[in-house]
C-alpha cells in the first residue's frame, strides 16, 4: 500500500514538473502583462475632476451640512453652496 502511494505521489510530480518545462519563459516582463502603456493606463484609471465639478447627491450633502448652521444657510441663499461651505467649514472633502 506505501509503495503504490510512492508511486502515485512520484508519477504526480513528474507530471508537474513536466508542464511547468513546457511552458516557454518570457524574455522580456512587458509581455506577461504585468506592464502597459501610458495611454492605455490613463484610459482604464479614473481621471480626478476639475475643480467645482460635484455631482447632484455631494452638492445634496453639503447642503445638508450647511442647512444646520442659519449663518451658512444664509450665505447659501446669496453665494452659493460651494462658497458657503468653504467659508464656514473649510475645504470640500472630495
Amino acid at each position: 500500500m506505501k509503495t503504490l502511494l510512492l508511486l502515485v505521489l512520484c508519477s504526480l510530480a513528474v507530471v508537474c514538473l513536466a508542464t511547468d518545462a513546457a511552458q516557454p519563459v518570457a524574455d522580456n516582463p512587458a509581455q506577461d502583462g504585468l506592464f502597459v502603456e501610458r495611454e492605455q493606463a490613463s484610459s482604464v484609471v479614473r481621471q480626478k475632476r476639475a475643480p467645482g465639478e460635484y455631482t447632484l447627491s455631494q452638492l445634496e450633502s453639503l447642503r445638508e451640512v450647511c442647512e444646520a448652521n442659519l449663518a451658512c444657510e444664509d450665505m447659501m441663499d446669496t453665494s452659493g453652496i460651494i462658497a458657503a461651505y468653504t467659508a464656514y467649514y473649510g475645504p470640500i472633502p472630495y
